[in-house]
């Protein structure tokens, strides 16, 4: 089976935990994740399987979007509410001060990576570090808030929503803790649902326990795996001809004169390609140098996967 399936991570399930059970449910060797999700958190998780995991290279720079639950007045030293409470705040906040930082928190801006991250010190893992009660010294790291809205809040118990658009590498614990910073208190995450990830969306995905009920009832889940081509759907289709498409599964370049590029815009250095067969076949991605002359190999998706 090669694809992507598009799994809505339950609660306390770990990434790779979700990756076990699809690869149990199709007895797939071959099979990945991409956009890791802490165990507390849901939504969102596409999964790769067979030479879709060749996909992921590509996957990992791209832009997610969350909703995320936060409390006031409480600081933690996971900056969640899974962690050990560390400090408290009398101080309410209203809806209006909320709404006035917001602005702060959106565009490009610095966030120090948390303790309790994956993040690596001189070899070590943070959350090694910070589970023997261990803190170093981090440099803050530019991530981008394309949107952060308030979807609610209550002022009595200092709770809200908020709906955050970013960049890679981008904590919304480590928001959550500065937005309350900002305001004077403290600030943690209460829940976090991922809704959108890799260009895909909660509505295509499918909740594990339902794929595993689909499965053991009639064995239809393999309808619920989109191809490896959906993944660049937002890169430029071309069809090439037979003896074209032998030269590039073999991993040739094809000159740029003999394609059907009329647009001198189609032909810009570094534009990447969905390339297909004469019979429409996805056969790979292609990338145009303008030095050669040729649309060159940027990632083959036909053949056998020997990996």
């Amino acid at each position: 089976m090669d694809g992507i399936i598009v799994i809505d991570k339950p609660q306390s399930f770990t990434s790779f935990d979700v990756v076990a059970v699809i690869r149990g449910l199709f007895r797939q060797k071959k099979a990945g994740h991409t956009g890791t999700l802490d165990p507390m958190a849901t939504g969102v998780l596409p999964i790769l399987l067979g030479r879709a995991t060749r996909c992921a290279p590509f996957l990992e720079d791209t832009d997610k979007e969350y909703l995320a639950q936060f409390a006031l007045g409480v600081e933690t030293d996971t900056q969640d509410n899974t962690g050990r409470v560390l400090r408290t705040s009398d101080h309410k906040v209203t809806k209006g001060e909320l709404e006035q930082v917001l602005p702060r928190f959106r565009g490009e801006i610095l966030q120090l990576p948390p303790m309790y991250s994956a993040v690596q010190k001189d070899g070590q893992r943070l959350y090694v570090l910070a589970r023997q009660g261990i803190e170093v010294e981090r440099e803050k790291r530019p991530v981008t808030i394309f949107e952060c809205e308030l979807l609610s809040f209550d002022e009595q118990q200092q709770t809200g929503t908020l709906r955050v658009a970013c960049s890679k590498g981008t904590y919304i614990r480590t928001l959550c803790h500065d937005i309350g910073i900002a305001l004077g208190t403290y600030g943690m995450m209460t829940g976090l649902r991922r809704t959108k990830a890799c260009g895909f969306t909660l509505q295509q995905a499918i909740p594990l326990e339902e794929a595993r009920q689909v499965m053991e009832r009639d064995g239809t889940l393999g309808s619920r795996v989109l191809p490896i081509d959906a993944v660049f759907e937002d890169k430029p289709a071309l069809r090439i001809s037979q003896a074209q498409a032998v030269r590039f599964s073999n991993g040739g370049g094809l000159a740029l004169e003999r394609l059907r590029l009329s647009d001198m815009r189609q032909k810009e250095d570094g534009t990447v390609y969905r390339v297909y067969g004469h019979d429409g076949i996805f056969l790979g991605l292609g990338m145009v140098s303008a030095k050669k002359g040729e649309l060159c190999i940027l990632r083959l998706f036909c053949g056998e996967d020997k990996g």
